[in-house]
């Protein structure tokens, strides 16, 4: 029986999670720090430490035997840098090298955090028993993964599958990634309320800003918190559908905070991928909600250590 750990680390704009995961991707412990995003790369890696400060101090760090990360990208696996769009402080930033000096020199896998959770998605969650399929986050930003022949698809540098950056307005705003009309541009959450706030709604008297404040005035009918989700949903059939198009998916499987808006954004995403979706081997793509929750970076993180183990229990994720 595989009883050896993994460190997971969960890296995004918002929050650094990290956790101490087993071969059934089982949490053992785990620690988070908020992304202090806008500050400059050491501080940002600072906060990365602190967690694995908080995981090193666990009686159980002595049957960790590698270490996952799942980074906001793009990511370079090969060179074991990151450059995440909303980190401006990760340039070409060494993250493994300094993760695993941090680690006490364990190995260290790094994914983007797209195909973290396509990992956890495939392991565990809805894309389970699926041969071909593209897991998305949709949260501050926009990413996502692969599974093709019943395996995890990372590509040579960890990014294949990062739809957040596939163009779908050519015309339309400039992306901090440097392309315009990016599926990210449009449909995540801080981009849903820009375009809400923009075309005038108005935060309740709680004064919450953000997508999941425009969501609920979507439910209760609100013309302009209606029509920013169903433009996010537009967004992303068009990006499904030219993926599906790609490679021959069977399924799309939407998590992230975004994805927790329900039927406020599945019923649009699902009308709209009919009007993107025409070729007869992608009519019958589905678009199913992720089940991992907020877990699942870690969890995919967890999932790609253990791939590289030689007693790994999530071989074939």
């Amino acid at each position: 029986m595989h009883t050896d750990l993994v460190a997971a680390l969960d890296i995004g704009g918002t929050k650094i999670a990290g956790a101490l995961v087993d071969g059934h991707g089982r949490i053992q412990a785990r620690a988070q720090r908020a992304t202090p995003a806008q500050e400059d790369g050491d501080t940002v890696m600072g906060a990365v430490e602190a967690v694995l400060a908080e995981l090193t101090a666990s009686p159980l760090w002595g049957r960790a035997t590698a270490v996952g990360i799942g980074s906001a990208g793009p990511v370079d696996a090969s060179a074991g840098t990151v450059s995440p769009v909303n980190v401006p402080g990760w340039r070409d930033y060494p993250l493994v090298r300094r993760v695993r000096a941090a680690a006490g020199d364990l190995p260290v896998e790094l994914i983007g955090d797209g195909v973290a959770i396509t990992a956890a998605e495939h392991w565990q969650g809805a894309a389970r028993g699926h041969d071909n399929a593209l897991c998305m986050v949709v949260s501050t930003g926009v990413g996502g993964g692969l599974v093709l022949n019943g395996r995890l698809h990372p590509g040579p540098t960890g990014n294949a599958g990062h739809i957040g950056h596939i163009s779908v307005d050519l015309d339309g705003d400039p992306c901090p990634c440097g392309a315009r009309g990016c599926v990210e541009r449009i449909a995540s959450g801080p981009n849903i309320a820009r375009r809400a706030l923009d075309a005038g709604w108005r935060p309740g008297p709680d004064g919450d800003a953000s997508a999941a404040a425009v969501a609920s005035s979507a439910r209760l009918g609100d013309p302009v918190a209606v029509a920013s989700f169903e433009r996010a949903a537009q967004a992303l059939a068009a990006g499904i559908a030219a993926t599906a198009t790609l490679v021959e998916i069977d399924i799309a499987v939407v998590g992230g905070g975004v994805g927790k808006a329900g039927d406020v954004l599945f019923a649009p995403l699902r009308k709209a991928l009919t009007d993107y979706a025409t070729l007869s081997f992608v009519q019958r793509l589905a678009v199913v909600p992720a089940q991992m929750g907020t877990d699942a970076g870690l969890v995919g993180a967890a999932a790609a250590a253990l791939s590289r183990t030689p007693d790994a229990t999530a071989a074939h994720v």
